[in-house]
């Protein structure tokens, strides 16, 4: 039970970090740096900020121990489209293989936070 809290707790530290604390920092701290990563792609500014958004939320509902099971099931179900779909659009625009690699090892981390918060706490709806 330890292992798989301590397992659970570094995966979502690594997600806070990634999926959260960055972006929230590039808004803050960096704002020309925002559509750094969505521009080439092709999508408009706005659509940054909207992840950005996202991200940061999804992250909270993940991380807070109290939030509702549904609400954290829809949290990981939008992170897992968000991280599918920025694979697929650097794979068909830019094709560089380190821009794909990234969300994939990210999807591979809030999989075993999925898993692991599961086993530890339960948090799937039945």
């Amino acid at each position: 039970m330890k292992k798989n809290k301590l397992i659970f707790w570094i995966a979502t530290a690594i997600l806070i970090i990634w999926e959260g604390i960055m972006p929230l920092g590039t808004l803050l701290f960096a704002p020309q740096y925002v559509n750094a990563g969505t521009k080439p792609l092709g999508y408009p500014d706005y659509f940054a900020y909207a992840l950005i958004i996202c991200k940061v939320l999804g992250v909270i509902a993940i991380s807070y121990p109290k939030t509702p099971s549904k609400l954290k099931e829809w949290a990981y179900a939008g992170l897992t489209f968000n991280l599918i779909f920025a694979f697929i659009s650097h794979a068909m625009v830019d094709k560089n293989i380190g821009f794909m690699l990234l969300p994939l090892v990210i999807l591979a981390i809030l999989i075993i936070c999925y898993v692991y918060g599961n086993k530890t706490y339960g948090l799937v709806v039945r």
